[in-house]
């Protein structure tokens, strides 16, 4: 019975992917985001979208959370409505479905430097745009995944991503094998890129909207041990299937005798940045998961 609806969700899924793959981009964006937009506020996790607004935004009203938490359904819809369009967008187009870079001479800077490179971001406007443009200039990364429980489905999506490279993508599974096979990466002179935005329970504790919250650590120790360069980044949306990367000027982590305390340090620094990002749009965030500690969300108790 497992296998059967394993493979009924990956049939469901392949068929509304290929649908979605032969809209144009823009109607295909539009129509993700209508369908999230009217359905998303009313699904359960929503509580949890309302709470994080409560924790990171306490000066808002629920009215104020409940138009926030349209947005992030309605870039939520478009993210996966987009995906099978990726790696087909024109670079640069005047108008219209495109992608662009804001801060392309930070990426050749990054590449020209010959060192390993961490790419730091968060599940922020479209992040699956970030793989193929950052390699569209010379710096194609390795990222860490989380399989679907559906290895049907899982291979579907990897697949799907992989289409957008004009080469293969690297992806490593979350954990002690992942991080190994990502330093090893590392220390061959490749490129890492990390969403740093979700709770890790076996993180360390830093500061988000004032709030402690653990935070994976593996990009402050990865940049640490390699003296890897830092680029970090997010991406805009500009319109539907319209989608803007904006990078970060390249720092180098501070290194000194206290390899703790850098690594506190450096996970701030990446923290604050994040939040500087959210602060700017909230809605474009993906707000549906738990971000602090399990306590505070122990006040859900109605949808916002």
């Amino acid at each position: 019975m497992k296998q059967l609806l394993q493979r009924a969700e990956f049939i469901v899924l392949r068929g509304l992917l290929c649908a979605l793959r032969h809209l144009p981009p823009i109607t295909a964006s539009q129509l993700g985001g209508a369908v999230a937009r009217l359905f998303g506020p009313l699904i359960p996790v929503s509580r949890i979208a309302d709470r994080n607004l409560q924790l990171a935004f306490p000066e808002y009203n629920a009215k104020k959370r409940r138009h926030i938490i349209r947005e992030c359904w309605d870039n939520l819809g478009r993210t996966i409505a987009e995906l099978p369009h990726i790696g087909q967008l024109p670079h640069k187009a005047p108008d219209g479905a495109a992608w662009s870079v804001e801060g392309e001479e930070h990426l050749i800077t990054a590449r020209e430097s010959g060192r390993p490179v961490i790419f730091f971001s968060g599940h922020i406007g479209n992040w699956e745009l970030m793989p193929p443009a950052v390699a569209h200039y010379g710096l194609p990364f390795a990222s860490f995944y989380r399989a679907a429980s559906n290895p049907l489905v899982d291979q579907l999506i990897r697949d799907l991503r992989q289409s957008t490279m004009t080469q293969e993508a690297l992806m490593f599974p979350k954990g002690a094998k992942g991080a190994r096979s990502a330093l090893r990466h590392l220390s061959q002179g490749g490129h890492l890129g990390i969403l740093g935005d979700q709770k890790m329970n076996d993180g360390i504790e830093a500061q988000l909207f004032g709030r402690p919250a653990m935070t994976a650590s593996a990009a402050a120790v990865f940049a640490l041990r390699h003296n890897a360069l830092i680029v970090t980044g997010h991406v805009r949306r500009d319109g539907p299937a319209r989608l803007v990367l904006v990078v970060d000027r390249p720092f180098s982590p501070t290194i000194t005798d206290n390899r703790q305390h850098d690594v506190q340090a450096l996970t701030q620094t990446l923290n604050d940045r994040l939040e500087s990002w959210i602060r700017a749009k909230p809605g474009a965030w993906l707000l549906l998961h738990r971000r602090w500690d399990k306590a505070l969300y122990r006040q859900v108790a109605t949808p916002p």
